[in-house]
């Protein structure tokens, strides 16, 4: 099995210790890099060309989510995993936006950690429990204040089965082989699904199908 190669980005060495003596001992994970600022990450992971980046939001010299849209801008191969104190939702859907693939608080379990590193190199999204539950609870406290209904029940079953593959990170070409549909069909969901609940990109269906509970 090839090995995942990843680098580390936080400005608190202590933190960047453990996370290396924890990813180390599992088996192919290997910490290729270690930076404590934003434009340190984007140079290394030039350099380096890590499987995932794990980082951190409050850096100095540049924030992680402006190095994050940087790299992803230039490497849309790699993964990065938010790992952040920040819980509010604003900082999880700006991350998001700039092309991060999975967000877990700083408090999370060492075990979540790995899960979000696996997920992000399977093409996958991994939001920590606690960062699930905040999405689903201001969505469902957004949807009172509105009076609204939610809109998923307009989806047919075909296009819930899609909306799930598309916030799982699979690309059109991947759901058509999966269900054996055209290219041209699963496009034609994808529009509808977009359409139905008035989203506008492939992060708000990720933040949309988290706070579900569709994906974890």
């Amino acid at each position: 099995m090839a090995q995942i190669r990843i680098l580390l980005a936080d400005d608190h060495n202590i933190l960047r210790d453990g996370m290396r003596l924890l990813l180390e001992r599992q088996p192919g994970f290997v910490v290729v890099g270690e930076a404590c600022d934003g434009r340190e990450t984007v140079q290394l992971a030039q350099d380096q060309r890590p499987n995932v980046v794990v980082m951190d939001i409050a850096m100095p010299n540049m924030n992680g989510i402006e190095a994050t849209r940087r790299i992803v801008e230039k490497h849309p191969h790699i993964g990065v995993v938010i790992l952040s104190m920040h819980h509010d939702e604003s900082y999880i859907i700006r991350s998001l936006k700039a092309g991060a693939r999975a967000y877990l608080l700083k408090d999370a379990v060492k075990a979540e950690l790995i899960l979000a590193i696996e997920a992000v190199v399977d093409g996958r999204s991994f939001f920590s429990p606690k960062v699930s539950r905040i999405l689903q609870e201001d969505y469902f406290q957004a949807l009172g204040r509105k009076d609204a209904d939610d809109s998923y029940d307009l989806l047919t079953d075909r296009e819930r089965e899609i909306l799930q593959m598309i916030a799982e990170g699979k690309t059109n070409k991947e759901v058509a082989n999966t269900l054996n549909l055209s290219l041209y069909t699963v496009d034609t969901h994808r529009t509808h699904i977009l359409q139905k609940l008035n989203l506008h990109s492939v992060p708000e269906v990720i933040l949309y199908a988290v706070r579900k509970g569709i994906i974890s």
